[in-house]
C-alpha cells in the first residue's frame, strides 16, 4: 500500500437477514473464522451498492439530519475531552515514523507526518485499503494516475465537512476490572454486548464506535512493544469473528487504541481490512482513549457526541485528526 506523507507549514500570524445469519455463525460459540467464511462474507456482508453505484462515503450515510440532531441532544455539561495521542516525534519500536516537527523561525514551524500505521492518531479514507488494486465500492484507480494526483474518488476529501454523531465508549478492561488488556488478547462479541448490558448502552445505526483495549495505558506502565503485522507482533483487538455484529449494528464509524485487530491471528487485520473495504466503515486509528475512559466512568455515561475533521486532503487516504467528545 502507498503511504501519504501530509506535510504542513504553520506561520503563527494568527441490516439485513444475512447478516443476522452470518452473525449466528461466528456468536459466541463459535470464534473460529476460516478463510471460506471471511471470503463468504465479503459478498454476503458488503454494502457496495446499498447507498448507490456511485457512493464514496460508505457507512457515513447513516449519519443523518436525524442523527445528527440525536447526538447534539447527548451534551448535558458542556465538558470536553481529546482522542488523540499528542504527536509523538521520539522514534520507538511502535513508532517507526515519528512526527518531524522543525522550528522554523520564532513564529513559525514546519510539520511532517506519514501517519498510517500503529501511532498517530488518525482518520483512514475509503481509499487507503484495498484488494488487488479495488477499493470500496467497486473503485479501481489507474496506480500510475493515483501516484500522480491522488485518488478520484473514496478520498478523505469527502468528509471536508466533518463529523457530528453519537459516539459510543465500550471499554474492555474496564468491563474486566484490569488497566489494560496483556497483547494478543482477543475481543469477542460477548465481551462486547457484556460491556453493553453492564453500561445500559446500545451500540446502533450510524454511531462512532471506540473500543478502548488500554494500549496507550500499558505504554506508559512498560514501555514500547512491538504491535501490528509485523512479524512477532502482539496486539490486543476485535476478533475477526465480531465482523457480522459489526454490519448488524450499522455502526458508521470504528475507532480504537489499536488498529482494530487482535494479533497475531490467522486472518491477520482482518476486522481493519474488512471494515474499509466491504463495509465503507472509515476508521478512527491508534485512538488516545485514556482521558475519554476516566471521563466516562467519572459520569457513568459512555454515549457522547463525537466531532471530528479531517485536513481536506484532495485524493488522500486519510488524515491525522483530533476528535473530540463532548458529554
Amino acid at each position: 500500500m502507498k503511504k501519504t506523507t501530509v506535510v504542513l507549514c504553520v506561520v503563527l500570524t494568527g441490516a439485513t437477514v444475512g447478516a443476522g445469519r452470518l452473525f449466528s455463525q461466528a456468536s459466541a460459540s463459535n470464534h473460529n473464522v476460516s478463510e471460506a467464511d471471511y471470503e463468504r462474507w465479503k459478498k454476503e456482508l458488503s454494502n457496495w451498492g446499498r447507498w448507490g453505484k456511485d457512493d464514496q462515503i460508505g457507512a457515513l450515510n447513516l449519519v443523518t439530519p436525524a442523527k445528527r440532531k440525536q447526538a447534539a441532544g447527548l451534551v448535558k455539561e458542556g465538558f470536553s475531552v481529546s482522542l488523540a495521542s499528542d504527536a509523538d516525534t521520539v522514534k520507538a519500536v511502535d513508532n517507526p515514523n515519528p512526527y518531524d516537527h522543525t522550528m522554523l523561525a520564532i513564529g513559525a514551524d514546519r510539520i511532517a507526518i506519514t501517519y498510517h500505521g500503529i501511532t498517530h492518531t488518525h482518520l483512514d479514507s475509503l481509499a487507503h485499503i484495498n484488494a488487488d488494486g479495488v477499493f470500496f465500492n467497486g473503485y479501481s484507480p489507474n496506480a500510475d494516475a493515483v501516484m500522480k494526483e491522488g485518488h478520484a474518488k473514496n478520498s478523505i476529501h469527502n468528509l471536508k465537512s466533518g463529523i457530528f454523531t453519537r459516539g459510543v465508549l465500550i471499554d474492555i478492561p474496564r468491563l474486566k476490572g484490569v488497566p489494560y488488556l496483556e497483547p494478543g488478547t482477543p475481543i469477542y462479541v460477548e465481551d462486547l454486548e457484556a460491556w453493553e448490558k453492564q453500561a445500559g448502552v446500545k451500540v446502533g445505526a450510524g454511531d462512532a464506535l471506540f473500543v478502548r483495549t488500554g494500549v496507550w495505558a500499558r505504554r506508559k506502565a512498560a514501555g514500547p512493544w512491538l504491535r501490528g503485522r509485523a512479524e512477532g507482533a502482539r496486539s490486543a483487538g476485535l476478533d475477526p469473528s465480531v465482523i457480522p455484529w459489526l454490519k448488524k449494528r450499522d455502526i458508521a464509524l470504528l475507532g480504537s487504541d489499536h488498529p482494530q485487530y487482535v494479533a497475531p491471528a490467522p486472518l491477520r487485520g482482518a476486522v481493519h481490512d474488512f471494515a474499509l473495504l466491504y463495509l465503507g466503515i472509515h476508521l478512527f486509528d491508534n485512538c488516545d482513549l485514556e482521558a475519554l475512559s476516566e471521563a466516562a466512568a467519572a459520569r457513568k455515561r459512555w454515549e457522547f457526541l463525537l466531532t471530528a475533521a479531517p485536513l481536506p486532503i484532495r485524493g488522500g487516504t486519510g488524515s491525522p485528526l483530533n476528535p473530540i467528545a463532548t458529554f
